[in-house]
């Protein structure tokens, strides 16, 4: 037995930050990109882009800067206060998990030890 857990952050719109929108931006300032970004974990752009919109709709700050100019005029990189939202945002998931982790082995020996009771 595994414990998995999905932890996210909601207003009173519904959730706007979980794994997903992390892994989205940590794309996104990897590959310099939205389209690239939502290709690289799967979801369509237009999903993407709600899913950004959404977070920056519920923070009341930009999340990502779209680059204009150049030859292609396109890419987008995170803004300052994005990068350090998802910083702190991964550090608090993390720790969420780890915490987690201790009444769960609580849990799974109390459930062994019940599972031997019950065969005997």
């Amino acid at each position: 037995m595994k414990l998995k857990t999905k932890i996210y952050l909601e207003d009173e719109k519904g959730k706007f930050m979980g794994i997903g929108v992390l892994w989205l931006m940590q794309s996104i300032m990897r590959l310099g990109s939205l389209r690239s970004a939502a290709a690289e974990i799967g979801i369509s752009y237009s999903k993407a882009y709600g899913m950004i919109e959404n977070l920056e709709a519920a923070l009341g700050h930009r999340i990502i800067e779209r680059k204009r100019g150049g030859k292609e005029r396109v890419g987008a990189s995170l803004t300052p206060f994005a990068v350090s939202f998802m910083e702190i945002y991964d550090s608090f998931q993390k720790e969420c998990k780890v915490l987690m982790q201790e009444p769960f082995e609580r849990f799974s020996a109390k459930y062994d030890k019940l599972e031997i009771e019950a065969r005997e």
